[in-house]
């Protein structure tokens, strides 16, 4: 078995206006995700008017866990910033992982949507939840 080194990511990015696109280039992992986040964190401060996010993943290699952390918290950021995420151009790798992890709508749907679905009308919702007991484990339970 031999250890390859991580294929570094490289981010092009065109600011337009109310636009930022921001095209990655090799993988989006524990060594380079990092890189992203403080990218796209810089674009939100300096671009108070900004719209929309474009992420062009056609170049995207490997995304482990902390790629799928990054770019939940991307989605986390411009929805606080009232910016619209695209993820455009994902590869059938991406799109997996994203599909597996049960993260693929939650990242590509818009905004309002997600807000609609899980705010509600912001009363509580103790009427519909049902309270379910934790299972005891180890050598004092007696299951």
């Amino acid at each position: 078995m031999s250890n390859l080194p991580s294929t570094h990511l490289r981010l092009t990015a065109v600011d337009s206006g109310t636009t930022v696109r921001i095209d990655l280039q090799g993988d989006l992992d524990y060594d380079n995700a990092d890189v992203l986040l403080e990218t796209v964190t810089r674009k939100l401060a300096a671009h108070p008017h900004l719209r929309d996010l474009h992420l062009g993943c056609a170049g995207l290699g490997c995304v482990d866990s902390m790629g799928l952390s990054t770019l939940l918290m991307i989605r986390r950021r411009t929805d606080e910033a009232g910016v619209l995420l695209h993820l455009e151009e994902r590869t059938p790798a991406l799109n997996r992982l994203l599909t597996i992890t049960g993260s693929l709508e939650y990242l590509t749907a818009f905004p309002n949507r997600a807000t609609r679905e899980t705010s509600g009308s912001g009363d509580s919702r103790a009427d519909t939840e049902e309270a379910i007991p934790a299972r005891l484990t180890g050598p004092d339970s007696s299951a």
